[in-house]
């Protein structure tokens, strides 16, 4: 082609692009500095949550904006070939800006979700798979400007889609099955982030996140169990969490069997109703109660301490606590607590 070789042979005509390339360069940095600059301080003084969002999404995207324009400046100042200065040259450039414009975006989608979808009545839980789905919809609209924007025919592309869509559907059958269910779980509301739930296969623990392939419970020792959607959404769960947070316990208490049933009864209830004034934790709103075991045992007299707790996990707290002062009272009150035992009548 005879401008490349004109290129080659007069390497000053390189001069022109350059500078152009070079100024454009920097007067696009300062400009980008300020502007970021400004905002990152109106964020600051406003403490808007969407303004730092925007100045950490812009921050990155902006430099690649300047480089796109600053070869678009170049390029057109060039003496390169009309092919290129015209068609392969703005296509390209215009490709990587929509590229750039794209990505920004999903960022943008995924920090605004994370921030903000908690907020909205009626909206998903925030999770991973909220994240993704809103990063994934942005891309998409993505790819059709994209299209749009190079004059691509979009209906054969979707036609060839449909027609590898079924052999692509049962290639990541558990792909796509753990896909929709946590779709199922995140839509539904019967398992929320937060929640403490409990499988018929023996896994429980806090629901930390659900993505789109597995949901993360976390366990009272803060350990991590991932469970595949598909697994948890056939699984029979118990969420402790609802319909309310609050949550009814029992402690038992074993006593001598020649103790006076009404006595115990009566300094178990005074303990317990102490303790839920001072135990972090239990609940004082709901009286506790104590009931007799209508079965007597075979070597005790049991008792079942009712009570209230804030949640699942204030239970572990609260039992040994109120456990030692029933052992104090009780001592006290000189009321025996029993060691198991059994008499054996020998007959000859």
């Amino acid at each position: 082609m005879p401008s490349f070789r004109m290129l080659f042979q007069r390497p000053q005509l390189l001069l022109e692009p350059s500078l152009v390339f070079v100024i454009t360069l920097a007067l696009g940095w300062l400009v980008r500095h300020l502007c970021l600059r400004a905002l990152a301080a109106f964020a600051r003084r406003t403490k808007s949550r969407a303004a730092q969002i925007l100045v950490e999404v812009l921050r990155p995207a902006a430099t690649f904006w300047v480089l796109i324009l600053a070869l678009h400046l170049a390029i057109q100042s060039s003496a390169l070939p009309r092919v290129v200065t015209e068609v392969w040259g703005p296509h390209i450039l215009s490709a990587l800006w929509i590229a750039s414009f794209t990505f920004m975006l999903m960022r943008a989608a995924s920090n605004l979700v994370r921030h903000y979808g908690g907020q909205i009545p009626g909206a998903m839980p925030v999770t991973t798979l909220t994240e993704t789905l809103a990063q994934l919809a942005v891309l998409v609209l993505g790819i059709l400007l994209l299209f749009s924007a190079e004059n691509m025919q979009i209906a054969p592309i979707l036609t060839a889609l449909g027609v590898g869509g079924l052999a692509v559907a049962l290639a990541l059958q558990d792909t796509l099955a753990n896909l929709f269910a946590g779709f199922y779980i995140a839509v539904a509301g019967q398992v929320r982030l937060g929640d403490y739930i409990k499988l018929n296969t023996s896994e429980e623990g806090y629901v930390a996140d659900i993505t789109w392939r597995s949901t993360t419970l976390r366990t009272l020792n803060k350990n991590l169990i991932m469970v595949p959607n598909a697994k948890l959404a056939q699984a029979i769960i118990t969420n402790y969490h609802l319909p309310v947070k609050q949550m009814s316990v029992s402690l038992p208490v074993n006593v001598d069997l020649d103790s006076d049933p009404d006595r115990v009864r009566q300094v178990l209830l005074e303990v317990a109703i102490a303790a839920a004034r001072e135990i972090p934790g239990m609940l004082s709103e709901t009286e506790p109660s104590v009931t007799l075991d209508p079965a007597p045992g075979e070597w005790a007299l049991t008792f079942n301490v009712g009570f209230d707790v804030t949640e699942f996990s204030d239970q572990f707290a609260v039992r040994p606590e109120l456990r030692k002062r029933i052992l104090r009272r009780l001592r006290e009150e000189g009321i025996k607590v029993p060691f198991p035992t059994r008499t054996v009548h020998i007959v000859q």
